[in-house]
């Protein structure tokens, strides 16, 4: 069986597939065209998946009618058109649980960068320009006691409030499609509309996995109900928040802070004047980004090619109504 990675993944998956008797296939470079990627996936069986770019919807697997299974190196799947994949009957693998805490750090890491202004502090040392004593200057907040608001506590999310519950005594707040009992067990927390979520979160955190209705949610509109005192964090996509509405937001001081390892668009352009601001902390996407987290993703998503080559069920999978299709 064939398998087509469009990019270079940690040694612990590779060698994974070598050992199962793989055929692997890499691009004679990294950045591919659309064209010459959709040519390498027309003379696949399976493909390893790494980045967004491309979107694995019906005219991709109209075009791909070889392709039988996809595994993801990722948690999230909104670029791939999972009811199109079920009624083509192809399992797409995905990659949850394994990167939580590194994404959640990150996110955790954001909420103190923005709260202390710190990526507008380090750049003032960068440019020699520290100057003196100034009590009144860029004057941070503190986070002790303040509202923790999730939006999305699913594994991430947990860690995320449960780190800031320890760390500074938050109060967590969230709304999800169901009830988390045990962070409501075990961090207090306390399920809200989402309305009373916008409306009570000191800090705002986004860990729900995206979809279409999704799409652009924190918006002008949103921002306006949150308060003056507001960090908005995102670290689950770029495309939950309006990135325009969140700058006028921040300059019409109708939230305070922003930080995000997402961006819309993604990557931004470097002369993004929302990079102006001293209240924002931006990073490029580096949720995933430890060592741990990437040998994990790639363990994963080599068991789901694995898997599937031996006619099992992808441990993780994103369409698991795949197999009941399978078997009936």
């Amino acid at each position: 069986m064939k398998v087509f990675i469009n990019k270079r993944i940690p040694e612990a998956g590779i060698k994974m597939l070598e050992e199962a008797g793989l055929e692997i296939i890499f691009p004679e470079k990294e950045n591919l065209s659309y064209e010459e990627w959709l040519n390498y996936c027309k003379n696949t069986d399976t493909i390893l998946s790494i980045g967004t770019e491309f979107t694995y919807d019906k005219n991709f697997f109209e075009a791909c009618p070889d392709v039988k299974a996809i595994a993801l190196y990722s948690v999230g799947f909104d670029h791939v058109d999972t009811k199109e994949a079920t009624l083509k009957n192809i399992p797409i693998g995905n990659t949850p649980d394994v990167l939580s805490r590194a994404t959640s750090d990150v996110a955790f890491l954001l909420m103190q960068s923005v709260a202390r202004r710190a990526s507008y502090n380090f750049g003032k040392v960068k440019e020699g320009s520290w100057g003196a004593f100034d009590p009144l200057h860029a004057l941070g907040q503190e986070l002790y006691g303040k509202t923790l608001g999730i939006f999305g506590l699913g594994r991430i999310g947990y860690e995320m409030a449960e780190k800031s519950k320890k760390a500074f005594g938050m109060n967590i707040i969230y709304h999800n499609r169901h009830h988390n009992e045990e962070a409501e067990k075990e961090l207090g927390a306390t399920y809200v509309s989402f309305e009373d979520l916008i409306r009570n979160s000191d800090v705002l955190s986004v860990h729900a996995n995206f979809t279409p209705e999704h799409k652009e949610l924190f918006n002008k509109s949103l921002f306006e109900q949150m308060k003056s005192n507001a960090i908005f964090i995102n670290t689950a996509r770029g495309g939950f928040h309006n990135q325009k509405d969140l700058y006028q937001a921040l300059v019409d001081q109708k939230i305070w802070g922003a930080g995000l390892d997402v961006t819309n668009p993604e990557p931004m352009a470097a002369d993004d004047p929302i990079l102006q601001l001293s209240s924002v902390c931006i990073l490029p996407h580096i949720g995933s980004a430890t060592v741990e987290a990437r040998n994990g993703m790639a363990r994963l998503a080599a068991g789901n090619i694995i898997a599937f080559s031996e006619n099992k069920k992808m441990p993780n999978c994103a369409n698991p109504e795949v197999y009941s299709s399978r078997l009936s």
